[in-house]
């Protein structure tokens, strides 16, 4: 039987015709958000799935929350010690703490943004909503180079492990093109809920991997001393805080994550799983492997061990860092992939033309990924440069946006909405100063490190 769906451009009355109570608007307090009109609702982008080939709307609450931590937990914990070593302890955790409630509000309007406009399974149809079809195109484009950067970032720390583990056996170049054959194959699933599995593989690596430097570390330099506050300049300062800010921004994934819930409703509990989880190690492996590897700890940090743990640990977290990258991937094909088909059965088939688009769409940006990771071959400063490019607006300022959006014209209508209001506004500016600091930070960095050359087949470890 043929799958049939529906494109997003397609209006139905929700009052009567719209019966996938999944995508309804959750019970909340009428306080916290203005009630919708009664008004046509768009369906989501993927539609009826009553009798679809290829189901997509059957991730499980936890399953969500799983991608959501794989695709965190990543490079981002990487780069923490050396960034409480750039600001001294104290700043340092204050930043991360601050950060990661802030991150916590921001993801949550994320879910009521989604809830009140069931449709949106993506930053562009968000865009939609604010600005009309430049708002889609401008967060659209904004949300697939963002991915794409992110990309980048993994198989440049791919290369950066190779390298470790090898004691440079190759041109670096090669272990780059590795990183990107071996990302494309574990790309090719179509729907969320089969890569979830990885995301258990991807967490369970990367927290051996830390735990694993933490003892090395602890045995190795007992002695080592902690610096609560330090000096500092701008361009070491702001760097640090950016990769601080870099651990927690993937809310530019959670609509698609989202999407693909079987109850969007259950959206905050996987939001809870995952930032408890990461704060918790963020905050854990920052301290602990600061205060063995002090002011000469390495970024990424796994470098910080001796040589022999070195290469053990980057050899466990070989998964995370591929399979971190693999998720956003996912998301920036899927994106494309709904663009382009749209309004027709092609999602639901496994036809050829379904399948072959689907291989090359997910090919694709891993290539032009490959050529960002070769061109910005220094770890810390490609985190910075994501941060301030994509990061901030993504994580904080659209997201204040967002709860603007929803308390439109209820600003100062009570304490509480006084309240979120500030929230909304400080999100905004927190954006704001990583968006404009970062950008200076990265590209002083980049400027200062004349010998870190593009496609080179120099050590980069």
């Amino acid at each position: 039987m043929r799958a049939t769906t529906t494109h997003p451009s397609q209006f139905v009355d929700i009052r009567s015709a719209n019966t996938d109570t999944r995508n309804e608007i959750p019970p909340h307090d009428e306080d916290e958000i203005e009630k919708p009109d009664l008004a046509p609702q768009r369906q989501d982008a993927f539609g009826d799935e009553e009798t679809a080939e290829v189901k997509y709307k059957i991730l499980k609450w936890w399953q969500g929350g799983l991608l959501m931590v794989a695709e965190t937990i990543s490079l981002g914990i990487l780069s923490l010690p050396a960034a409480v070593a750039g600001l001294g302890l104290v700043p340092a955790l204050i930043v991360l703490i601050g950060l990661g409630l802030l991150a916590t509000y921001t993801g949550y309007i994320i879910g009521q943004f989604k809830w009140r406009y069931p449709h949106i399974s993506s930053m562009a149809d968000a865009g939609e909503v604010l600005m009309g079809r430049f708002g889609r195109e401008l967060f659209g484009t904004a949300q697939l180079l963002f991915l794409i950067f992110i990309m980048a970032s993994h198989i440049l720390t791919f290369t950066v492990a190779m390298n470790v583990i090898t004691k440079h056996g190759t041109c670096t170049l090669v272990f780059g093109v590795v990183g990107m054959i071996l990302s494309c194959f574990l790309s090719l699933p179509r729907t969320l809920a089969n890569v979830s599995w990885l995301s258990l593989v991807s967490f369970i690596s990367i927290l051996s991997a830390v735990i694993i430097t933490m003892v090395a570390l602890g045995v190795e330099n007992p002695g080592a001393v902690v610096q609560p506050f330090i000096e500092t300049n701008l361009v070491t300062g702001f760097m640090s805080a950016a990769n601080i800010a870099f651990s927690y921004v993937s809310h530019n994934t959670f609509f698609t994550f989202m999407a693909e819930l079987e109850n969007p409703r259950d959206f905050p509990k996987a939001l809870a799983l995952l930032q408890t989880v990461d704060m918790t190690l963020y905050i854990i492996a920052s301290v602990v492997i600061y205060r063995y590897a002090g002011s000469s700890v390495e970024s990424p940090a796994l470098g910080s061990a001796s040589p022999l743990v070195s290469r053990i640990a980057y050899g466990i977290a070989l998964p995370t860092i591929v399979i971190a990258g693999v998720i956003n991937s996912h998301v920036a094909a899927k994106s494309i992939y709904i663009r382009v088909f749209a309004g027709t059965d092609r999602m639901h088939k496994r036809d050829w033309v379904a399948v072959s688009s689907w291989v090359g769409i997910a090919i694709a940006p891993w290539i032009v990924a490959w050529i960002i990771a070769m061109a910005i071959p220094v770890f810390s400063s490609m985190l910075t440069l994501i941060t301030a490019l994509f990061g901030s607006w993504f994580t904080f300022i659209f997201t204040g946006i967002f709860g603007l959006h929803l308390n439109q014209n209820m600003w100062f209508s009570s304490p509480r909405k006084m309240l979120l209001t500030f929230l909304n506004t400080l999100a905004i500016c927190v954006g704001l100063i990583l968006c404009g600091l970062g950008l200076y930070s990265a590209g002083k960095s980049i400027h200062d490190n004349p010998s870190d050359a593009s496609f080179s087949c120099a050590n980069n470890a």
